[in-house]
């Protein structure tokens, strides 16, 4: 599968009858999939189809879906109010010879306030069905217009956060090499510590002092943390190899590296494993940014 940027912008445009309409369509960033329409008034009937068309291109971002509608040409009818025509020639007979017994003429009924509406003719139920098919089927488009440049942005994210993890593995392993990092090396610093402590005060026990050396010495092994980086590393390396919604796998290991990189800070020894780390904290948090665009 393709991995997909969570920004992106796609418009279509369509006629059906004598309607002409425009879909545009704006994606991004955003914890789940919010769809947001702004459709004429009169066709809010067509929401559930539009929300299903999107959840079925897209899982998550911040989608507003904006449809316009224009018509070509605008055809008028006269549409008489039945009732109050009724009426008036109720009253007419009923007036009888009391008024003058010439027909109504066009021109009077027409200046009868509500009796004639002159107003735009509707399409019919075929023209109505047709027009809200072709609608569905331009959002359809538009939503892939927008999946293909979300997958041209997931594309180039992708080469990315690639190069962030490697960068990472790279100094992962700068980190393991370090001589300072090695039991060997901790337990001959610890010596040399202690030994300058007992020259100097008689008091101390040795032995205590020792064990407590081993202890430090265990603490202060970086081991684990490496290990779990390189577990995360290729982990990653999985996910965007295997494409998809990843987005919220990969923040979470984003996460996972933030908290190694800062125990091994807090741990280091030496100024090189520290200075590493403080690279991998930057390189982790530019990782971690480009993944917030990810789907």
């Amino acid at each position: 599968m393709t991995l997909q940027s969570m920004t992106g912008f796609a418009r279509s445009e369509g006629v059906s009858g004598r309607s002409r309409f425009v879909w545009e369509l704006r994606s991004v960033n955003g914890k789940g999939l919010d769809v947001r329409l702004r459709l004429p008034q009169g066709l809010e009937r067509l929401e559930a189809d539009v929300r299903r068309l999107a959840g079925e291109r897209l899982s998550r971002g911040n989608v507003q879906a904006s449809l316009s509608i224009a018509q070509d040409e605008t055809k008028m009818e006269a549409v008489v109010n039945r009732d109050a025509l009724d009426a008036v020639l109720a009253l007419r007979a009923q007036l009888g010879d009391a008024i003058d017994p010439a027909p109504l003429r066009l021109d009077t009924l027409l200046s009868i306030r509500g009796l004639v509406d002159i107003r735009e003719q509707e399409d019919d139920e075929a023209a109505v069905a047709a027009r809200d098919s072709a609608i569905l089927a331009g959002l359809d488009a538009a939503l892939a217009n927008l999946q293909r440049m979300r997958e041209t942005e997931g594309a180039a994210l992708k080469s990315a956060l690639n190069a962030h993890v490697t960068r990472i593995a790279e100094l992962t392993r700068v980190i393991e090499a370090d001589p300072s990092r090695t039991p060997e090396e901790i337990a001959r610093k610890l010596s040399v510590q202690l030994d300058q402590l007992l020259q100097e005060k008689s008091g101390f026990d040795r032995e205590r002092l020792y064990s407590e050396a081993a202890l430090l010495a265990t603490r202060a092994d970086l081991r684990e943390e490496i290990d779990r980086l390189k577990a995360h590393v290729s982990a990653v390396g999985e996910l965007l190899d295997k494409g998809g919604p990843v987005g919220r796998k990969l923040d979470f290991l984003a996460q996972e590296f933030n908290r190694e990189s800062n125990t091994i800070c807090s741990k280091s020894n030496a100024s090189a494993v520290t200075a590493a780390g403080i690279e991998l904290k930057v390189v982790i948090d530019q990782f971690r940014e480009q993944v917030q665009n990810l789907e």
